[in-house]
């Protein structure tokens, strides 16, 4: 940063040492620099200000102050008073408190803002860290770390791939160490719940279990605890934080179950400064990568603990902290590993999933992962089916190969695989599939011809892929939402996941169909009036389509029923996910145990609809939730999105609010009908009466 600053020029640094001590907390670089060019210091603890105002770690008012007062481009006072004007116009529809927060960092900033004075010679002890350290591959050292470290332009044609292809989990490299607070582990309390790591929007908490053995060398600080569960006798357990990968959001402890009976609020995952337990927690961080991953066998994959247990091949994203997308994206990478096949929608999820310089997809020790493309959000519906027919095609290709060469290449290899092909449902099916295609590959290894050779080629094929295609309901909902009805209407086996958060998150917050009645959005400024395009019905009319909604917080075990019901079932899948966003307007860091209060509200019901249970003479859907027990006008107090518009129009918003409730109840009675709640009760209530009678 201060590359770019003249002689004389002033510098303001946000950073929790005072003026009398962030001086030897500089880099000798850094402070050669100050002292060349002969630059104003000044220092202010921003995150603290902002903490102490009420504002968490939104530190954008506090810094414009401190910039305004500094730079002399108005008076101190004019530009103050601006500044409060400017929030009122801004924040003023948020209500009164919030602008009221505004002002407190505004004033407080003034106060808490020094000037350093620094000596004349350098008397650091450290030098800066390269964008990138440890080790990392070449490639990453040459070009991925120029990137980072903001100089690209830099980068001569020549260092860039030729093909355009960048490698993939590059993402842990990048090591932002943003947090200011992390996660820290008490294994006295914990009881193996799962769900810290379950919802880390960025894989940054992780949790393994290991033979005994494995501890030898540990680092003093890294904790473990034995095991609890019969699958993995004699195996201990931990749960380890990625220190510089974690962005600090919180979630994690919000969602923790187990608490001390001692210490009030101490939970068995909990929220303290980062700079205490850095330097500890980045070794025993690099102790817990190098304990091998658990077998994927024996896990208990249906479970949230034995989910958890999986190695994430979607790590360290960039989303935003707390972010409500990412944790379904990791659960799939969890659940499916490096059989996944991924179209991607234009939207955050393929900005946080493939935007340079950075990958977040990544491979397992063997090298291999999740295969990732992102197409354009009118057809990225029809490039996921593509995905499907290409292999469908392709393993044809290869039965039919098997079957021209099964005298040279064995009748018993070439009978296995092609009878196990539609197969693979578990780990087991897959592992044994696999190894009869390593068995094919040294036998075709012998066989000298242009079919032997092609059959090399497309021998992979006959382990099953797991297709899906990702994106956000503006795709889905919208601008793909033709695509998308006729893939679903193809019959094809393909999987596809919505994260819906209500609203073009990726673009400013602009209204979609998915938004709810009543939610301001931009296009939406007075409430928007007209009810949520039911989606999952649409899907469910066909017949012939696994249809799941679910919310992670509000039920983690459904969430995972419904992925692996949707990657089993043999036909075109379709799963809602709601997906919380700042852009709703409600505190990220307990926005997994708001969830429950939307489902609790009926506003997002939980259900699964599966072709496969008519078969059987039952019926397909099934509703996963209770019966609300909480008003929409409650939730919606909760929620700026909807609160705004309460403050600002008053009679608009009761009478959108209790449209909205209409909708829930209309939506809720139909969905019982469909499950035969109603049917049920009434036949229940008959068989009492007649009893009583």
């Amino acid at each position: 940063m201060l590359d770019k600053a003249e002689v004389g020029a002033t510098f303001l640094l946000n950073s929790p040492f005072g003026p009398d001590e962030v001086w030897d907390r500089l880099p000798q670089e850094v402070q050669e620099t100050i002292i060349r060019k002969k630059l104003k210091f000044y220092v202010i603890d921003g995150y603290g200000v902002a903490k102490v105002a009420g504002m968490g770690g939104r530190v954008n008012t506090v810094m414009q102050t401190c910039f305004f007062a500094l730079a002399n481009v108005l008076p101190r006072e004019e530009a103050i008073e601006q500044i409060k004007y400017a929030i009122k116009k801004t924040y003023g529809k948020r209500g009164d408190a919030v602008v009221q927060k505004n002002f407190a960092a505004v004033d407080a900033s003034i106060e808490h803002l020094h000037e350093v004075k620094y000596p004349d010679h350098i008397t650091s002890t450290f030098k800066r860290l390269p964008a990138v350290w440890g080790d990392v591959p070449d490639f990453v050292e040459r070009v991925t770390g120029m990137i980072i470290a903001g100089k690209g332009d830099l980068l001569p044609v020549s260092a860039l791939p030729v093909d355009g292809t960048f490698p993939t989990g590059t993402a842990k490299y990048e090591k932002r160490s943003i947090a200011l607070e992390i996660p820290i582990w008490d294994p006295k309390i914990c009881i193996q719940c799962g769900l810290c790591a379950l919802v880390c929007p960025h894989a940054a908490i992780r949790s393994k279990a290991y033979p005994q053995q494995a501890l030898t060398g540990r680092p003093e600080t890294f904790q473990a605890m034995d095991y609890k569960g019969k699958e993995l006798e004699a195996h201990l357990f931990t749960i380890q934080v990625a220190p510089d990968d974690c962005t600090g959001c919180g979630v994690c402890v919000d969602v923790c179950p187990a608490k001390s009976k001692e210490q009030v609020k101490h939970k068995a995952i909990n929220m303290e400064p980062k700079l205490d337990h850095l330097k500890a927690e980045q070794e025993n961080f690099d102790y817990f990568l190098k304990i091998a991953e658990l077998d994927r066998s024996l896990a208990k994959m249906n479970t949230v603990k034995g989910s958890q247990l999986l190695e994430p091949l979607f790590e360290y994203s960039g989303a935003c902290a707390g972010c409500g997308e990412t944790p379904y994206v990791k659960l799939m990478s969890q659940l499916f590993g490096d059989r996944l096949i991924i179209g991607n929608a234009t939207g955050c999820s393929s900005i946080y999933g493939g935007n340079l310089p950075t990958t977040p997809y990544t491979t397992n020790a063997a090298g291999y992962g999740p295969t990732w493309s992102n197409s354009l959000f009118e057809d990225t519906a029809e490039f996921g089916l593509g995905f499907r027919l290409a292999f469908d095609e392709k393993q044809a290709l290869a039965a039919n190969l098997c079957r021209e060469l099964a005298s040279q290449i064995g009748d018993d290899l070439v009978g296995e695989l092609i009878a196990n092909a539609p197969q693979q449902y578990t780990e087991d099916e897959i592992r044994a599939q696999r190894a009869r295609v390593k068995a094919l590959g040294e036998r075709l290894a012998g066989v000298d011809s242009p079919q032997a050779r092609l059959l090399a080629g497309v021998a992979e094929a006959l382990v099953r892929r797991s297709v899906w295609i990702l994106g956000g309901d503006g795709w889905a909902y919208d601008i793909g939402f033709g695509g998308l009805d006729h893939v679903l209407a193809s019959g094809r086996d393909v999987n596809v996941l919505v994260m819906d958060t209500g609203v073009y998150s990726n673009t400013g917050g602009q209204a979609s169909k998915a938004t709810p009645r009543g939610a301001v959005a931009k296009f939406a400024a007075a409430g928007k009036p007209n009810r949520k395009k039911d989606l999952g019905m649409i899907a469910a009319s066909y017949g012939g389509v696994y249809v799941g909604q679910i919310a992670m917080g509000a039920n983690p075990a459904q969430t995972i029923k419904v992925f692996l019901e949707a990657e089993s079932y043999r036909g075109p899948s379709l799963i809602l996910a709601y997906s919380h966003c700042i852009a709703h307007g409600i505190e990220m860091s307990t926005a997994m145990s708001h969830q429950k209060d939307v489902v609790r509200s009926g506003f997002w019901p939980l259900y699964r609809y599966d072709p496969r249970l008519s078969h059987d003479g039952g019926r397909p859907f099934q509703l996963d939730s209770r019966k609300p027990n909480m008003s929409f006008k409650e939730l919606a107090a909760s929620e700026a999105r909807f609160a705004m518009l309460a403050r600002t129009n008053p009679a608009a918003a009761e009478k959108l609010f209790e449209m909205a409730q209409r909708d829930i109840d209309d939506q809720w009675h139909y969905y019982e009908q469909l499950s035969g709640v109603q049917r049920e009760v009434s036949e229940q209530a008959g068989k009492k009466e007649g009893v009583q009678s």
